[in-house]
C-alpha cells in the first residue's frame, strides 16, 4: 500500500515492545524512534527494523513531546502510536485512506484502542471507549499538562473506525505497579491544584463530547471520600468490569490500588506543606 504517512514512537527502553509496534508500521517509509537513552536494546532494535533514531534526554512531558514534533518528517501527516500499542491492518489502511480523502482543514484524527490483560480485551474496565490523538499534522499540535498528558489541536478534528491494540502489561506486572507509583504523585499534584482552581465542570458531565465528560468525571472524582473504594464500584459494577471476568476483577483491583496511592501521596503532599510528616 501507499505510505504517505510519517511514525513517530517515543521511547525509554521498551525493547519488550518495540519490535512489534515497528513490525505493524513496516509499511511507511519515514519512522523515527524518538528515544530518551535508552539502557536497554531499544535502540539496537529500531536501527535493526530501519527506523530512524533520534536520542534527548527526557526532562517534562509537554517540552519533551513539544521536541519530538521538530524532528523533520518526511510526510504532512504523522501517526504516534507508543511503543505498546500495535496499529492493526484494518487501522493502517484507514488511516492511510483518510489522509488522502479528508478535507484540507482537518487537523488530527482520533481513535479508540482495545486494552488488553491477561489475554483478552478488558473493554468495560478499560472504560472503552477512550479517544486518543494519535493521527495528525505536527503544526497544528500543543501539549499540556505534566501527567496525562492532553493535546490540544489548532483546527477541527475526525475520528477513525478501527483500533489500536494496547498491551500496557508487556512488562510485567512490577513495571506497571512502578510506573504508577511515579504517576501517583504527579496525580497528587494535580488533584491538589484541581481543587484549589474553583468550580469544576460540572456541565462536561453531561457533554457529548467523551474527552470533556472523561476530564470532568476525573475532577469531580478529586471530591470523593474514599475515592479508591468508588473507583472500584465505578468500575467493576457501574461500568460492568464483572461482564470482562476474571481479567476485569485483577484491572479494577489495579486500578483502585493506584487511587489509593494517589489519596495517601496527596495527604502526603499536604503534610510536607505544614511542616509534617504523615
Amino acid at each position: 500500500m501507499a505510505a504517505d504517512l510519517s511514525v513517530l514512537i517515543l521511547t525509554l527502553n521498551e525493547e519488550k515492545n518495540l519490535e512489534r509496534c515497528l513490525e505493524a508500521v513496516r509499511w511507511s517509509d519515514d519512522v523515527i524512534v524518538f528515544d530518551s537513552f535508552s539502557t536497554d536494546r531499544t535502540v539496537e532494535i529500531a536501527r535493526d527494523w530501519g527506523a530512524r533514531v533520534v536520542q534527548r534526554k527526557f526532562d517534562r512531558e509537554p517540552v519533551h513531546r513539544t521536541a519530538s514534533l521538530h524532528l523533520g518528517f518526511k510526510h504532512r501527516w504523522v501517526f504516534n502510536p507508543d511503543a505498546d500499542e500495535i496499529a492493526t491492518p484494518e487501522l493502517a489502511k484507514e488511516m492511510l485512506t483518510v489522509i488522502e480523502t479528508c478535507p484540507p482543514e482537518i487537523a488530527a484524527f482520533r481513535m479508540r484502542r482495545k486494552d488488553m490483560f491477561m489475554g483478552r480485551w478488558i473493554r468495560h474496565s478499560s472504560l472503552y471507549p477512550t479517544w486518543l490523538v494519535r493521527l495528525f499534522r505536527p503544526e497544528a499540535i500543543r501539549f499540556e499538562r505534566n501527567i496525562n498528558l492532553r493535546y490540544l489541536v489548532t483546527g477541527p478534528e475526525d475520528r477513525l473506525r478501527h483500533h489500536l491494540l494496547h498491551y500496557s502489561f508487556n512488562k510485567g506486572l512490577d513495571e506497571w505497579i512502578a510506573k504508577h507509583n511515579r504517576y501517583s504523585r504527579a496525580e497528587a499534584f494535580e488533584s491538589l491544584e484541581s481543587l484549589s482552581a474553583g468550580e469544576p465542570d460540572m456541565a462536561g458531565l453531561f457533554s457529548p463530547d467523551p474527552v470533556r465528560r472523561r476530564r470532568a468525571l476525573k475532577e469531580e472524582s478529586f471530591l470523593l471520600p474514599f475515592r479508591p473504594a468508588w473507583r472500584f464500584f465505578y468500575m467493576y459494577l457501574m461500568r460492568l468490569g464483572i461482564c470482562d471476568g476474571a481479567p476485569g476483577f485483577h484491572y479494577c483491583c489495579l486500578l483502585s490500588f493506584y487511587e489509593y496511592m494517589i489519596s495517601i501521596k496527596t495527604r502526603e503532599i499536604l503534610a510536607e506543606k505544614a511542616g509534617m510528616t504523615l
